[in-house]
């Protein structure tokens, strides 16, 4: 008889990623060199900002990192019009059962947003929300109390990973965040090549299954983009 596969997911690897539009530290527009990032990283789950998602002749960098993981993908466009797309996207080893949009934009500011995806990792839910919140400080705390009040009912565990953009260690954004999911190691990811601020986060609920949060800092993650890959071991 063929061995029973594992379906047992755990533990399970994610990352976020900011990509910059897929320009590096050296002015260069290189999505491949992001798709081998990735590759380096193997996780499981991947959450990626500033991701260009076509328009206008321009290339969908969403769909190049798709075939060069071979993993479910959901975008997320904070921008969407014929002259550009451009926003937020989850990577996914394991099927995307749905996903949704949540608008955080904050008055005139540049537009913000979440994307709130349900995965299904052989039969165990997980529901990740990928972020990237504003520049200013009353941009953030706003935008932060709206994607709270998200996890009010929520039944299966949740990831929030993302760039947060706080540069205040003791902002009230970052203390309402642990406050909901308790304190979370945050190694510095910005900016690449000599990291300085955390501005990248995860965070999980229940906080038990959070293990091991680094920073990917290998050679090509400190030029592919200005940001480092976050990534974190989850186990069940």
């Amino acid at each position: 008889m063929p061995p029973t596969p594992d379906l047992n997911p755990w533990p399970l690897t994610v990352a976020t990623y900011n990509i910059h539009s897929a320009v590096g530290t050296d002015g260069r527009f290189d999505p491949k060199r992001i798709g081998t990032v990735l590759r380096e990283i193997n996780a499981d789950v991947i959450a990626l900002q500033e991701v260009p998602l076509g328009g206008n002749g321009r290339p969908n960098v969403l769909e190049l990192l798709q075939q060069e993981t071979g993993f479910h993908a959901v975008e997320g466009p904070t921008e969407d019009s014929a002259r550009r797309r451009y926003g937020n996207a989850v990577l996914s080893r394991y099927p995307i059962l749905q996903s949704q949009s949540i608008d955080i934009s904050f008055g005139s500011r540049e537009p913000r947003g979440a994307l709130d995806a349900d995965i299904d990792c052989h039969g165990h839910p997980l529901r990740v929300i990928a972020v990237h919140l504003g520049l200013r400080p009353a941009e953030r705390r706003d935008q932060i109390r709206r994607l709270l009040q998200a996890f009010d009912t929520d039944l299966a565990p949740v990831i929030l990973l993302g760039d947060v953009n706080e540069w205040f260690v003791w902002g009230r954004p970052l203390r309402w965040l642990v406050s909901h999911f308790e304190a979370a190691p945050a190694p510095r990811t910005f900016p690449s090549r000599w990291p300085v601020f955390s501005l990248d986060r995860i965070w999980i609920s229940p906080r038990h299954r959070l293990q091991h949060v680094r920073a990917h800092a290998t050679p090509l993650a400190r030029i592919a983009s200005d940001h480092l890959p976050l990534v974190a071991h989850i186990d069940g």
